[in-house]
């Protein structure tokens, strides 16, 4: 698990290795992660967009954009959190994930960044 404060955002991330869903022979690995964001500032911010870098074990590099997560734009008052699950396709057994979520202070109207910490997505037959 790793986490990350940025502006006053936490990003906390768990990612697991989905064995039924993965299919070495095919080069098709799967992989699930759960994300908590925790709002710790005195103030309302909303979650608008997401960027994500995922590079996998041969150095290939997918960069993937879009609204909200998860289909959702959620708003975080003071102290709230969101939690999501969902999910990423490699053809290696490892590889990482990093990226930043796009803000806004719902006071101020200004769109401000938050960084997602760089993850490890690895088979656990793959650490030796």
């Amino acid at each position: 698990m790793v986490s990350q404060i940025t502006s006053g955002v936490e990003v906390i991330v768990q990612t697991m290795y989905q064995e039924g869903y993965s299919v070495p022979e095919d080069h098709a690995y799967v992989f699930a992660y759960k994300i908590v964001i925790a709002n710790h500032n005195d103030f309302t911010v909303q979650l608008l967009r997401r960027k994500w870098v995922i590079t996998n074990g041969i150095g290939e590099v997918e960069v993937i954009e879009g609204e909200g997560v998860v289909g959702r734009q959620p708003i975080l008052y003071r102290g709230d959190s969101h939690e999501y699950v969902s999910g990423c396709n490699l053809a290696t057994a490892f590889g990482m994930m990093e990226g930043v979520y796009y803000f806004e202070n719902k006071t101020t109207h200004q769109i401000f960044e938050v960084l997602i910490p760089m993850f490890k997505l690895e088979a656990p037959f793959a650490l030796n």
